[in-house]
């Protein structure tokens, strides 16, 4: 539903596929720095506030495929109804076959846009 707000910014989602996947980097944490393109009080519904939304180009590879994408990314101070753990990763990509649940990705970051951490589970 939010593509063609994107579109309308600049951004053409159209040959990939609608949908996200969620990528656990666990036991890391990510933030953007400076993600390639951001898109404030984006107006996509009725029925939630104009939220943020950034975008940094990525790579998957999956089987030894490479597949181009987008981190996606919702700014959570601008979608009050839903968290989203810092461990986990959106990523828009094209279609990739037979993916399942569990499966491995290598997924590749943009360095000076996005920022990997150890999470420290000392107490």
């Amino acid at each position: 539903m939010q593509a063609p707000f994107f579109k309308e910014r600049g951004l053409d989602l159209s040959s990939y596929f609608s949908g996200t996947l969620n990528i656990s980097i666990a036991p890391h944490t990510f933030k953007l720095r400076q993600p390639e393109l951001h898109f404030p009080a984006v107006r996509w519904t009725s029925d939630h506030p104009a939220e943020d939304f950034s975008f940094s180009q990525c790579r998957l590879g999956v089987r030894g495929v490479k597949y181009n994408g987008w981190v996606y990314y919702p700014h959570p101070e601008t979608k009050a109804r839903h968290h989203q753990s810092g461990s986990v990763i959106e990523v828009l990509s094209h279609f990739i076959p037979d993916l399942r649940y569990g499966d491995r990705i290598d997924l590749e970051l943009r360095a000076a846009e996005v920022d990997v951490e150890m999470t420290s589970n000392l107490g």
